[in-house]
């Protein structure tokens, strides 16, 4: 072989040598058998040799690219052992390692009592509707025989908007959409968010309620009471009763606050039910006959009683929450308490 052309085999051995990986020794590769490479200008002066020169030429430039290509293919193979050995080693996975575990959700506890509350009025015939956030000064108040100089219509404490609506401050207007589109017997529960101007330690602008309603002839007070004690048994333990107390509503007559048996000392009395055994969760009483009227429901023919919760409330004391604001404030170390 041509002295100089064994001076090129040398100076692309070392440059092959000195590739750092792959990509540097292709870099180096395509320097020497690219077409605008080394051997390409080789092949290019072969054209201007005499004739008789170029065989003797020729042979000698396809032996300096084998020599070439065999150098490389010795380099490619020493860096790919090299590469894949590193990258083995930075993808390993070492067996003895604890996994990586999938933290599981759970419920908020509204959405636990909520749906703890819907189990326990469906088993006994009620059926779920669900009425709009904003309603109107009707629904929200004139049906339900709430006068317009009431307090709760006052702006303390009511969102109002635009074009007389205003956010519900009850679901109890759910119970006129229902008597409205449907005649007795109506047995309807109401669950969803109201809103009013209230916020303290055990009141939020934003929270949930839930009433019912059922509309039935020869319906009594010990119909609900004999409900209400249905549902304290499931919520707050079997040996859990109810009691009423006279109370005023303007869509009921009469009404009621209803209590239950203290479930953290059995009703002997204790700090949470300050000394008296009983606890107040809900109002309720026997549907105004004028309500019944505004929907087009005969009173002399039918009677019913509604009552209605706050969701946050059952859950406060279900789970012994001293503060609602616990409950909008999404701290994880609250929440994962109540895991399953």
């Amino acid at each position: 072989m041509d002295k100089s052309l064994q001076e090129i085999l040398q100076e692309a051995a070392e440059k092959f040598a000195a590739a750092a990986d792959s990509h540097a020794l292709y870099e180096a590769k395509m320097a020497f058998l690219g077409k605008m490479g080394r051997l390409g200008a080789l092949y290019k002066k072969l054209k201007e040799l005499p004739e008789s020169e170029r065989p003797a030429f020729g042979a000698q430039i396809n032996e300096l690219r084998r020599a070439i290509e065999e150098r490389v293919a010795v380099i490619e193979g020493m860096l790919h052992a090299r590469e894949l050995s590193a990258r083995l080693e930075g993808e390993r996975v070492d067996v003895t390692m604890p996994g990586r575990r999938r933290r599981q959700g759970t419920l908020h506890p509204v959405t636990r009592v909520k749906n703890m509350l819907i189990d326990v009025f469906a088993g006994m015939g009620f059926e779920v509707f669900e009425g709009p956030e904003i309603e109107t000064d009707y629904y929200n108040f004139t049906a339900l025989n709430t006068p317009a100089d009431h307090p709760a219509r006052d702006m303390q404490d009511t969102f109002y908007l635009a074009d007389g609506l205003l956010l519900r401050t009850q679901t109890s207007a759910g119970q006129i959409r229902m008597m409205e589109q449907k005649k007795p017997p109506i047995k309807m529960l109401s669950p969803g968010r109201v809103f009013r101007s209230d916020d303290d330690a055990t009141h939020s602008p934003m929270f949930h309620q839930m009433e019912g309603l059922v509309v039935d002839k020869d319906i009594t007070l010990c119909d609900l009471q004999g409900m209400l004690d249905e549902f304290a048994r499931v919520i707050f333990g079997k040996e859990s009763k109810t009691r009423l107390r006279p109370s005023y509503f303007p869509f009921t007559e009469p009404s009621v606050e209803v209590d239950v048996s203290c479930h953290a000392c059995g009703g002997k009395g204790c700090s949470l039910c300050k000394g008296t055994g009983w606890i107040e969760v809900l109002g309720a009483g026997m549907v105004n006959r004028r309500v019944l009227e505004n929907c087009g429901i005969d009173p002399d023919v039918y009677s019913g009683f509604a009552f209605g919760m706050g969701i946050e409330r059952i859950a406060m004391l279900k789970y012994g929450i001293n503060n609602i604001k616990l409950l909008t404030e999404n701290d994880v170390r609250f929440l994962e308490q109540f895991k399953d």
